[in-house]
């Protein structure tokens, strides 16, 4: 960051993410309103199961516009709120479509059963041969399926291509679901009010789904022209590779966000990974660094120069926008200390700053000079804490040690990237030492 005026920190001024939070809720509440009301003015079904089955419809219908609007990768949710955070409410309320579906889908066979005095199975049956229900009921399968591949034991055992393949799915479980919607004519056109709200969130969702994940990443790419101009080796295992194209100083990135990269004619085009970027944005290139934990990642060093790159992003939000305390504490784990790296440079200016760099042996620790050399720059002090866990007896991150290392760590914005274990080792200890949540920024990696 270049001042330390520009932050959340200034008196009177709302926090980004919590204005963020603010809107989102807003338009949340506003719409499960809206949503109730229109419930009530459409009159009761045929009988009061189905007064309850549509209850659950209308619901439904509103979780599937919030599960868009969270994947969407809106730059304004996504900067404030962050990817991580946005992806891990879309879980939860992706669980929570499902079941409010379920319930929907029984509700209206168990209705209609009542109604026509007759099994389940033979209901079922019957609405299976009615083009609005059946579509519903492809839309619920296929949300069913989504949902049990979701589950973390089937999450782990799939390799995160057949999940995503199979997670698209989703879409075509909305457009079933809209189709179905629009032939309910209890819903789409109890009133003219109803037809239009309707109309009108379906096309917000698809429109805001449509413009993060395909019309912007294209546009960006078409403009900005993203090559690869050099690719360097770090160590045995790491590698950076350098990123230019055209009109850069325009891309909206910052120091601590991470991009999506793909290399055409390096693997399939369906094949991508989320790094950070390991040095400011400079509006000249871009840089990203690399260890080898995986196929994609070891064959980095094999890119050539002059290659083109696809590049969509920046995301996140682990930025200095956040801050809100004059001195940071920054740590890093392993690879993670690419975006604290960036950070680094990026603070040019102003304010007191400590970094921990947690890795198993001093060999494993990538831009180790490069860090060292910026935290002396700036006059900040570097704690390399190397070796396992529990060889000391105390674990690095415990209160005891935190408090050991940084005294005054409740003073400062604290920001926190590395390996899941080590990343929730360390929130613990933030919130057994009492520092308040606002101050604390984490960046969790991974895309689903």
């Amino acid at each position: 960051m270049t001042t330390v005026s520009t932050t959340a920190g200034s008196r009177g001024t709302v926090p980004p993410v919590d204005a963020a939070r603010r809107v989102m809720w807003t338009f949340v509440l506003v719409n499960v309103v809206i949503v109730e009301a229109l419930f009530l003015s459409a009159g009761s079904g045929k009988n009061d199961v189905l007064t309850v089955a549509k209850f659950f419809g209308l619901h439904a219908a509103l979780l599937m516009f919030f599960q868009l609007l969270l994947v969407a990768r809106l730059p304004w949710l996504d900067r404030r709120i962050g990817m991580d955070r946005l992806t891990v409410w879309h879980r939860w309320v992706g669980f929570t479509l499902l079941w409010t579906v379920l319930t929907h889908a029984t509700l209206v066979v168990l209705g209609y059963a009542t109604l026509d005095d007759a099994s389940m199975l033979k209901t079922f049956v019957a609405l299976s041969g009615v083009p609005a229900s059946l579509l519903g009921m492809l839309a619920a399968a296929v949300i069913v399926v989504i949902g049990v591949i979701s589950t973390r034991p089937l999450r782990r055992r799939l390799r995160y291509e057949v999940w995503h393949g199979l997670h698209l799915l989703l879409y075509v479980a909305l457009g079933l679901s809209f189709v179905h919607q629009l032939q309910e004519t209890t819903t789409f056109t109890s009133s003219a009010f109803a037809t239009a709200y309707w109309w009108l969130m379906w096309l917000f969702a698809f429109g805001a789904l449509l413009a993060g994940r395909l019309a912007l990443p294209l546009w960006r790419n078409a403009y900005h022209r993203f090559r690869v101009v050099a690719v360097i080796p770090e160590s045995d295992d790491a590698v950076s590779v350098y990123v230019t194209g055209r009109h850069l100083d325009k891309l909206p990135a910052r120091a601590g966000q991470f991009c999506i990269w793909r290399f055409p004619g390096h693997h399939h085009w369906w094949l991508a990974n989320p790094f950070s970027l390991s040095a400011a944005p400079t509006g000249q290139g871009l840089r990203l660094t690399a260890k080898a934990a995986g196929k994609a990642s070891a064959g980095l060093r094999d890119l050539t120069p002059g290659g083109r790159a696809f590049v969509e992003g920046p995301y996140g939000a682990f930025t200095s926008l956040h801050r809100s305390r004059p001195g940071a504490l920054l740590i890093a784990g392993g690879v993670g200390v690419t975006p604290v790296r960036a950070m680094l440079e990026e603070q040019t200016t102003g304010g007191d700053v400590v970094v921990l760099y947690r890795v198993r042996s001093e060999a494993d620790a990538v831009l180790l000079n490069e860090v060292r050399h910026l935290v002396e720059f700036r006059g900040g002090r570097l704690h390399l804490l190397t070796g396992r866990t529990g060889e000391s007896g105390v674990p690095p991150f415990a209160p005891a040690s935190l408090h050991q290392l940084v005294p005054d760590i409740t003073e400062r914005d604290v920001y926190v990237c590395g390996p899941p274990a080590m990343t929730t080792a360390v929130l613990s200890g933030l919130r057994e030492l009492r520092v308040p949540a606002r101050q604390v920024h984490a960046e969790r990696f991974g895309l689903a």
